[in-house]
């Protein structure tokens, strides 16, 4: 998908029909008022407020009237003014001159004005309305002005205009392509999740399907990690509002909590990450050099309250399961560490097939003293720790300054998903910090008390946002052993294969294979097409010659071709695949 904002001639072009677009709302609908229409990455919006609700069967109307704009060929004329002035010419638009208001005094204020039309707006612009012709309008949605919940919410129409119509057709026939990809709708089709406003916004429901692959993941990540030596433990998903000061969640995280319960004198609250807990975990015995690197792992639910602008089906939720771990260490031990995860998580991209990814050096802002804990020791010796360690492993990385944990820098793992979200998959960070908020300590080889290092990691990432980026990879169609459903039986005849399909059922289901018997009343065509619908890798066609020569028909989801083996035969290939994970 293409990222508009990364071509200047596409970012012109796209704040350019943004104005088209509020050129032609003023002539349809004379009492709107505007507030910002910026290009965008994928295309460009424009806030609105007005007492008529615009739906997208609005949008062909506008669409018209935005095409006799630019037909008209007019000029787009650039012109500066005082505070003084602009503050007259949009006296009658309040969201205007809010943002004339808050302008610095010596600040150069423009506006561009296209035929009858005249907006405040920095530019550029291209020079005519009629280089503004190859654009559709996409969506609309709410959106409070200044983004604030506690002000009006206004509605934000988007679009995306291309220098050709071919350009554009490509683009929409793209969109097309993501909508089918997109995992709330594979989702809902596949029987994977739920979310109902009665449960709560952000809050996902687990449907039998869903929960198969996420059990299978769970299973697979965390045989991988006890081959490697990490033992696993269970956490409460609540936790004392003194567990979180102690850490210094409280003082820089608490804004993204639910609120905390107060109850029997003391405050809880659903927790939004698990390494708190780990740290009490770790407290509570003696370690000594030789116990270390001890690593802890955990499949572990946690809650965060994310805006609702920004909740995501399973992508982004209020609610979501981490494949967490964190590693106690002395610092000689980080490097070899440190490398370890990184081969875990190229070991796990090897098997899901994933290659168009980059790792992302996460640091602080030293300007933030909010957001960051202020010890610039500490920040300056993990950094360059982790520098250290990176180029040691000849490992390509970038670097964004803002992007670090409160505690510490990270490394993330940016991929970007089918449909164009840029989605963080697997991070590992370095803790300096929280190993002294929780005093820990080991004897070190001299008999002294040493502090250790943590290591927080995850692989998998949230499983939730893992699933959706899978399911937008393979549109739906899961390779064979995460499957939840990975053979349908499908008799030809009720009356005469319904009692063969259900021995094949239990041949099947006891050799491991997870499968089931559509007996439904229909069509064969039916049900064969159905099982296409639910990307069933395996549908077996039960008929008269297969129950005489103790055969299976089967087909491959994607293909028309059928191939006839044996029962065993069908039954080795299938376990023969499913042990083969993705490769």
């Amino acid at each position: 998908m293409i990222n508009i904002k990364e071509d200047k001639g596409l970012d012109v072009l796209n704040h350019s029909c943004a104005h088209l677009l509020a050129q032609a709302l003023k002539r349809l609908y004379p009492d709107v008022k505007f507030w910002v229409g910026p290009s965008i990455e994928e295309g460009f919006y424009y806030d609105i407020d007005m007492d008529e609700k615009i739906t997208e069967e609005d949008f062909p109307k506008i669409e018209r009237e935005m095409k006799k704009c630019s037909k008209d060929n007019k000029r787009i004329v650039r012109r500066e003014l005082s505070k003084d002035e602009a503050m007259n010419l949009f006296k009658d638009n309040p969201y205007k001159i809010d943002l004339i208001s808050r302008m610095d005094k010596n600040e150069i204020i423009s506006c561009y004005t296209q035929g009858d039309f005249t907006d405040l707006c920095r530019g550029p612009h291209v020079e005519t309305t009629k280089e503004v012709k190859y654009f559709k309008l996409l969506k609309v949605a709410g959106a409070y002005w200044k983004g604030d919940s506690k002000n009006k919410m206004l509605q934000r129409i988007y679009g995306v205009c291309f220098k050709t119509e071919e350009d554009l057709n490509e683009h929409l026939k793209a969109l097309e392509e993501a909508k089918e990809r997109d995992h709330r709708k594979l989702g809902k089709e596949l029987g994977i999740f739920m979310i109902d406003p009665l449960v709560g916004r952000g809050l996902p429901m687990w449907l039998p399907n869903g929960f198969m692959v996420r059990r299978l993941l769970s299973d697979y990540i965390m045989d991988k990690e006890i081959k490697l030596g990490y033992k696993h433990v269970m956490t409460p998903s609540l936790g004392n509002v003194d567990l979180y000061k102690t850490s210094g969640h409280w003082d820089h995280y608490k804004d993204d909590m639910f609120p905390a319960m107060n109850l029997d004198e003391e405050a809880y609250v659903l927790r939004p990450m698990n390494c708190p807990h780990h740290m009490v975990m770790y407290k509570n015995g003696l370690h000594s050099y030789r116990d270390l690197p001890l690593r802890i792992a955990e499949v572990a639910n946690d809650f965060r309250y994310e805006s609702s602008g920004s909740l995501t089906g399973i992508e982004r939720a209020r609610s979501f399961t981490q494949n967490d771990s964190h590693i106690f260490c002395s610092p000689e031990q980080i490097k070899d560490e440190f490398q370890g995860v990184v081969k875990l998580i190229l070991d796990v991209y090897k098997d899901f097939g994933f290659e168009d990814y980059e790792f992302r050096l996460s640091l602080r802002d030293k300007e933030d003293k909010e957001k960051y804990f202020d010890n610039d020791e500490m920040w300056d010796m993990a950094e360059n720790k982790l520098r250290e360690v990176l180029d040691e492993l000849g490992i390509k990385y970038y670097e964004a300054k803002g992007e670090a944990a409160f505690y510490g820098p990270k490394l993330d793992v940016q991929v970007k998903s089918a449909i164009g979200h840029d989605v963080t998959l697997s991070t590992c960070q370095l803790d300096f910090l929280l190993p002294e908020r929780f005093n820990l300590e080991y004897i070190d080889k001299d008999g002294s008390k040493a502090r250790p290092v943590v290591i927080h990691r995850a692989i998998l990432g949230s499983l939730d946002r893992f699933i959706a980026f899978l399911l937008e990879e393979t549109k739906g169609s899961l390779p064979l052993w995460l499957s939840p459903v990975q053979v349908e039986i499908i008799p030809v005849s009720n009356e005469h294969q319904g009692e063969y399909s259900y021995k094949l059922f239990d041949i099947l289901n006891n050799a491991g294979i997870r499968c089931h018997v559509d007996d439904r009343n229909e069509k064969l065509g039916y049900r064969m097409r159905e099982a296409q619908t639910k990307k069933i890798p395996y549908s077996l066609v039960i008929g008269d010659n297969e129950i005489n020569n103790d055969t299976v028909t089967y087909r491959r989801h994607g293909s028309t071709d059928k191939f006839t083996v044996t029962t065993q035969e069908f039954v080795d290939m299938i376990n023969k695949e499913d042990s083969e994970k993705c490769k």
